[in-house]
């Protein structure tokens, strides 16, 4: 199973120049079977929401094409309305058209985002190609229990605006989580600038060790793959069985929010 991460620039709100400059980016790429994007890949992270979520259908539509054209799962976070509310939705989309969703779970108040998002519920994971994925966006990467390995999943999928100001977070943290849950994991992250932050990029995938298999030079638009290899990963978990020595825990459902 080949994974690609595709770090890219953002124009804010520019949905059509998004969609056409990832045209441009992934014309060139290497046959793969999974494309992950950054967060909100054809808008960037807007905490407004009611100015992206009428460009949901046609940013879903064009991940539906490019699946098809690629022959590969794509990967990436859209803002949605569904019910009369707003959610940062993550979704998996394969070559046949079907989608697989997952809505954010922690929203980073800090900046805004649960004022007019509401918090997903459901911890999501996707079976692709022989490989389980979890899925994760940006903020979640700070909350471990949300990722905690229940011997359900064989890599984890973040989808990220992280800025540069927490960078030593992101770089310690997507480590952090792979190591603990003895799992892959693949974390791409944009660059450039928005209203709101600079992003370095540094995105990697990063192997059960701890070890960077592959990651994008800062502040460049780049695409790096790397292989999931189960049959180590199946090695590994029973040569060294970590996750059987692990502390119980339970995660208990909140309330839906008003909004």
């Amino acid at each position: 199973m080949k994974v690609t991460i595709l770090q890219h620039d953002i124009d804010w709100c520019q949905v059509d120049h998004n969609l056409e400059h990832l045209d441009a980016l992934t014309a060139t790429l290497p046959k793969t079977d999974l494309l992950l994007l950054p967060e909100m890949f054809a808008t960037g992270l807007n905490n407004a929401a009611i100015d992206i979520v009428d460009a949901q259908p046609r940013i879903l539509a064009w991940m539906q094409q490019k699946a098809k054209a690629l022959d590969a799962a794509i990967v990436g976070s859209i803002a949605t309305e569904d019910s009369g509310r707003c959610y940062n939705r993550l979704h998996f989309v394969r070559p046949d058209g079907s989608v697989t969703s997952y809505d954010k779970r922690h929203l980073f108040a800090y900046g805004g985002e649960a004022e007019n998002y509401t918090a997903g519920h459901k911890r999501v994971i996707v079976e692709w190609r022989g490989v389980r994925f979890l899925l994760q966006v940006c903020y979640d990467l700070r909350y471990p229990l949300w990722a905690r390995q229940r011997g359900d999943y064989d890599c984890i999928l973040y989808s990220a605006n992280f800025p540069i100001s927490r960078d030593t977070a992101w770089r310690t943290l997507i480590r952090a989580r792979a190591i603990e849950n003895q799992c892959y994991v693949a974390a791409c992250n944009r660059i450039g600038t928005d209203q709101q932050c600079e992003y370095y990029g540094r995105s990697a995938i990063i192997h059960p060790y701890g070890d960077t298999i592959v990651d994008c030079p800062d502040k460049t638009e780049w695409a790096v793959s790397a292989d999931i290899d189960i049959p180590f990963l199946r090695h590994y978990e029973a040569k060294f069985p970590v996750l059987e020595d692990a502390d119980p825990f339970e995660l208990r459902p909140t309330p839906n929010p008003s909004r």
